[in-house]
């Protein structure tokens, strides 16, 4: 117990600590502005696709500091539902305390960390004994990707607590069916539907396990009131699971409308109006497919909340495509190999140890094994985890979503918890003490990533230096580097050196108090800003910019984008000469600013060609990269001739290090 109460402690410590001195991450703004407003205003139109309890349990802090949130202040903004605009004000021009709140936030959430962790021991403990479940939570504990985003206000480590008690509990309901452990665990998958949409695997992962329960000879043991009996039949075990069924049905919708405070219209009329959701209906449901016409249905039925109705849309259209960055490649619809790329490249040399042990195992297991009735006998076992696994694994292969390793943070859990198994493989205890080693390689890339856990990428990849390359956005730069950056420009930037930011995420720079020059922003919150010319000085770019992933224009320069980057060019310079343009720029290319827009998307993709080979001057946080650019570099790179920056380019690569 007391090697168990220190081993979380530590990782409450590492984790809270590694968050204490970043920034907020690009989703955290949303979620906590949207959890303030479920409980405050009882209104849900903000954010309904991440997540309402993480979002409502984020917030909880937020009660007590109770900062402004009034939609007087904004009505358009509300009347739009733009909650990234009203999350920006709310932490950043509201006149709020956002990172006091922002830290209670991630002290609250850290508690799922802890959840998490114990949830691992306890299951690895009943399959393996105490040792192996004290394994296992120390793997947990001094697991980067879990450190690493176990404090964060966003939904990925909640959803993955409440997936695994929610697939734990159906199992043992479906061998101790009673009234109350209906209850409780229709409670927990009730949990799991509002933490994430993501728990619609659920379904068929119950389907699989009713299935195995059925061709089972275990027969369900049933309590009602004093008596007791048990079924054994597939007819009676069959009735028993389709019980169960409903009964988890109807409790999770009952969870689910008192999430919503049981009113069908996500808006709260005493709030404001609203002219339509951020995302409208209408685009989430142009694929007129069959689950489209359920969806459509259950709201013509008012079967369900609106708001949840209108998350599940959003998380299925914008989950179909979403631009991406892996190993130098840029796609819309994703890679089969991304996750098993991003386990391979972010895993600990403990974890990757750990799963080459199992995987061994696994082999002479099956080697030995003679008997089909030995292999059922442990398939049945471990059927949950293995089926989670299987279902859960396929799923994220399939997907077009590859934006971070957070979204396979349930089969970090399901590896941890089988990795309790080694114990009783080592047999005798100089063999068991070795399994301290995967324990002691990922204590020391915690140790050397410190505090920085969502940068970690192991040693034979390159290490963090070199994550860049491999993966941006979640797994590596998500906005958390600004307070960084600001230090090392405190301590490192000459006088009336000018500085060009190009950010990616959710944070103000100007909030903290960083003295630069927007420099092609991907997004800005629409604020408008001048079309700047480009001169000698500090250069700072997060990677997920410096890989430009997010613009429509990205990749190898080519002669095509040469051809429009001198005509947008030509162009622009006529029309701001004659006054004919204004010089004014907004994200995207609104308000008539888009050939300015485009201008400044081809000069910043023009620059970036050379900021990719050129060894930068240094690396704040392992996510922001800083260029001492002279005015020769600067202007090749705006005004020179093919020839001239490829003379440059050439230079910069024979004088890199790696």
């Amino acid at each position: 117990m007391r090697t168990t109460i220190l081993l979380l402690a530590v990782q409450a410590t590492l984790g809270l600590v590694g968050v204490a001195s970043q920034g907020v991450t690009n989703d955290e703004t949303a979620h906590l502005a949207a959890g303030y407003s479920f409980w405050t205003l009882n209104d849900y139109r903000l954010q309904p696709e991440n997540g309402n309890l993480p979002q409502r349990w984020c917030a909880l802090p937020l009660l007590l500091l109770q900062p402004t949130l009034d939609p007087a202040a904004h009505p358009e903004l509300w009347r739009l539902s733009d909650v990234w605009r009203i999350a920006h004000a709310f932490f950043f021009t509201d006149g709020n305390d956002s990172d006091r709140f922002l830290f209670a936030a991630r002290a609250a959430m850290m508690l799922w960390g802890t959840a998490l962790a114990l949830l691992v021991q306890f299951w690895a403990t009943r399959w393996w004994g105490w040792t192996g479940g004290l394994l296992a939570l120390a793997l947990t504990v001094f697991s980067p990707t879990v450190l690493a985003h176990a404090p964060l206000a966003t939904s990925d480590v909640t959803a993955t607590v409440c997936l695994l008690a929610a697939l734990g509990g159906w199992w043992w309901c479906s061998h101790q069916l009673s009234f109350k452990t209906v209850l409780l665990t229709g409670l927990l998958t009730g949990l799991a539907f509002i933490a994430k949409f993501s728990a619609v695997l659920l379904l068929p992962m119950f389907a699989a396990l009713a299935a195995v329960r059925l061709l089972s000879a275990a027969p369900i043991k049933w309590t009602w009131g004093s008596r007791t009996g048990e079924w054994s039949s597939v007819r009676a075990k069959a009735g028993a699971c389709i019980a169960l069924t409903v009964g988890h049905g109807l409790l999770t919708a009952a969870v689910i409308w008192t999430a919503f405070g049981w009113r069908y219209e996500a808006v709260n009329p005493a709030v404001s109006e609203r002219a339509y959701f951020y995302k409208t209906n209408e685009i989430d449901l142009e694929a007129h497919d069959g689950v489209g016409a359920v969806v459509d249905w259950a709201r013509t039925h008012q079967l369900l909340p609106e708001a949840y109705l209108q998350g599940f849309v959003f998380v299925r259209t914008h989950a179909t495509a979403r631009a991406a960055f892996l190993a130098g490649d840029f796609r819309d619809d994703g890679w089969w190999w991304f996750f098993p790329a991003t386990f391979l490249w972010k895993s600990t040399l403990g974890e990757l140890l750990v799963t080459a042990a199992l995987t061994l195992a696994l082999i002479v297991k099956l080697t030995r094994w003679r008997h089909t009735r030995v292999i059922a006998s442990a398939l049945y076992r471990y059927s949950p985890l293995l089926i989670f696994a299987a279902i859960y694994g396929g799923v994220s292969l399939a997907s077009s979503l590859n934006i971070g390793q957070r979204h396979i943070l349930p089969l970090y859990a399901i590896l941890f918890i089988f990795a309790g198994g080694l114990v009783q493989l080592a047999g005798s205890r100089a063999k068991r003490a070795l399994l301290l080693l995967p324990v002691a390689f990922s204590a020391t890339a915690c140790a050397a990533v410190f505090p920085h856990f969502l940068t970690y990428f192991n040693q034979p990849s390159g290490g963090s230096a070199q994550g860049w390359r491999k993966l941006v956005d979640s797994s590596l730069d998500w906005g958390q580097g600004l307070p960084a950056l600001k230090h090392w420009l405190h301590e490192n930037r000459r006088p009336e050196e000018v500085v060009y930011l190009s950010y990616f995420g959710s944070d103000d720079f100007r909030f903290r108090q960083i003295d630069a020059i927007p420099l092609a922003p991907s997004y800005q919150h629409y604020e408008p800003r001048r079309f700047e010319p480009l001169g000698p000085g500090l250069y700072c770019l997060t990677a997920t910019m410096l890989q430009d992933v997010y613009s429509p224009i990205k990749g190898m320069w080519t002669p095509r984008m040469e051809h429009d980057y001198w005509l947008a060019r030509t162009r622009a310079e006529e029309h701001l000469a004659s006054g004919a343009w204004e010089n004014r720029i907004v994200d995207f290319g609104r308000d008539n600013t888009y050939p300015l827009w485009v201008l400044e998307r081809l000069r910043f993709a023009r620059l970036t060609q050379y900021l990719r080979l050129r060894e930068p001057d240094a690396v704040v946080a392992n996510s922001i990269f800083v260029y001492r650019l002279s005015a020769h570099e600067v202007d090749t790179m705006v005004n020179g001739s093919l020839s001239a920056i490829a003379d440059l380019m050439e230079q910069a690569t024979a004088t890199r290090s790696d």
